[in-house]
């Protein structure tokens, strides 16, 4: 059994930095993503709902994954830490 926050440490290196890549490149936010913690809310540093497509199709393309449908809604996309676990989630990881 995992315990609360535990889900964060199993995230890999790998998954996090294209998370990031992805952001810097198409994220628009308002403030470097190296400044940003993982739990930092995206959506308080100009992220927009455009922008989340852009960026999920990066990560999906990066990772060689599918985002499935249940997992594209805003508090997917809400942090770093949230993308991550919607990447072990769509690896069946979880």
């Amino acid at each position: 059994m995992r315990k609360k926050g535990e889900l964060v440490s199993d995230h890999t290196y790998e998954d996090r930095l294209a998370i990031r890549e992805a952001l810097q490149q198409f994220g628009r936010l308002n403030r470097p993503v190296a400044q940003l913690s993982d739990d930092s809310d995206l959506f308080a540093v100009g992220f927009t709902s455009h922008a989340t497509v852009n960026v999920m199709l990066a990560i999906e393309d990066a990772l060689d994954i599918e985002f499935p449908d249940e997992l594209l809604n805003r508090s997917t996309f809400a942090s770093i830490d949230s993308l991550a676990g919607a990447v072990q989630l769509s690896r069946g990881q979880l």
